[in-house]
């Protein structure tokens, strides 16, 4: 019963992230690769959806500068221009 209750919430999570890309700014997308778009579902990289916007904004400014450290975000923020991680932030923290 726990392996269907596992698989039906990664599909309601796969599903999220098929609508939220298609609805997303440019980027935002490869974002729920990790970070879960359900708040049902448990992980250690956090729920980007409803954080602040600043917040998200700090964060990955200091990811891309190497100011912050991280596993892979240090090179994924590499890869966005400010106006990306503001739309990106503004459009995660405007979700619920």
């Amino acid at each position: 019963m726990r392996k269907a209750t596992a698989a039906v919430i990664g599909l309601c999570s796969i599903a999220a992230a098929a609508v939220a890309s298609a609805q997303s700014p440019a980027g935002a997308a490869s974002c729920t690769g990790c970070h879960p778009a359900s708040a049902r579902v448990s992980s250690p990289v956090p729920r980007l959806a409803g954080h602040d916007r600043a917040a998200i904004v700090k964060a990955m400014q200091d990811f891309r500068s190497g100011q912050r450290a991280g596993t892979v975000m240090d090179r994924i923020a590499k890869g966005f221009t400010d106006d990306e991680i503001q739309a990106i932030a503004a459009w995660y923290a405007g979700q619920k």
